[in-house]
């Protein structure tokens, strides 16, 4: 996929990771770039177009795949946590977490594939976690969320490989994020996470692991679960 001439749409562009992307697909040649958020008066990026889009709200995503139908690249970025556990937690904060991070992407892969088909294929993002594949306590519903949607990223891309859609999943830990507020470890850059994802969209790639602790998280599947949540 070459981003230079490309035609994108980014969800969550008002901010943190969302908002370096939208940046970064203009300095790499973007033809167009659609900045969405539920409010677009929070946008504050030249050169963009802004788009209203709430991505739980299955109108507003039909009328976002009509508007903007030109779309070659599909970026999955917003999300939500909030911070919820799956045993005692509040249910509809439960159900927001899948709304948000995984039947929102859902739903803009299924509005915007005959989009990208019609366009010769084009590939589609989905920002992850390293939380797709392990469990915190106080995030199990993030993280439950977010290893919906690493499965419903394979099963995308091997859905819409006959039309010839490369579809890349992003996987992350912590990033310096109005989402992380509070957090005391290390955070990465969120530029350096659209990079890092952005890289990966030109070579081709299906998963981008950014980081060296979501590089262990993954390693750690293949070996018995205790020795991971002991050491954790």
């Amino acid at each position: 996929m070459n981003i230079s001439g490309s035609v994108a749409l980014v969800t969550g562009a008002n901010r943190g990771i969302g908002r370096h992307f939208a940046r970064q697909l203009l300095e790499r040649g973007a033809k167009k770039v659609y900045a969405t958020a539920r409010d677009p008066q929070r946008i504050d990026l030249p050169g963009v177009e802004t788009l209203r889009l709430d991505i739980t709200d299955p109108a507003s995503v039909s009328a976002a795949a009509e508007a903007a139908g030109d779309v070659t690249l599909l970026i999955n970025n917003a999300g939500v946590a909030t911070y919820t556990n799956l045993v005692t937690g509040d249910l509809d904060q439960i159900r927001l977490e899948l709304d948000t991070n995984f039947y929102g992407p859902l739903r803009m892969i299924r509005a915007f594939a005959p989009v990208l088909g019609a366009g010769g294929g084009g590939a589609i993002v989905n920002v992850l976690s390293a939380l797709s594949w392990f469990s915190y306590d106080g995030a199990n519903a993030y993280a439950a969320a977010k290893a919906a949607a690493w499965s419903l990223t394979n099963g995308a891309r091997l859905e819409l490989r006959g039309q010839g859609t490369q579809v890349t999943g992003v996987h992350l830990g912590a990033a310096d994020t109005d989402m992380m507020a509070g957090y005391e470890g290390e955070l990465l850059d969120p530029a350096d996470v659209a990079r890092a994802a952005l890289d990966g969209v030109e070579a081709g790639a299906y998963e981008v692991v950014v980081d060296a602790w979501s590089a262990h998280v993954k390693a750690s599947l293949s070996g018995d679960p205790r020795a991971f949540y002991d050491a954790a």
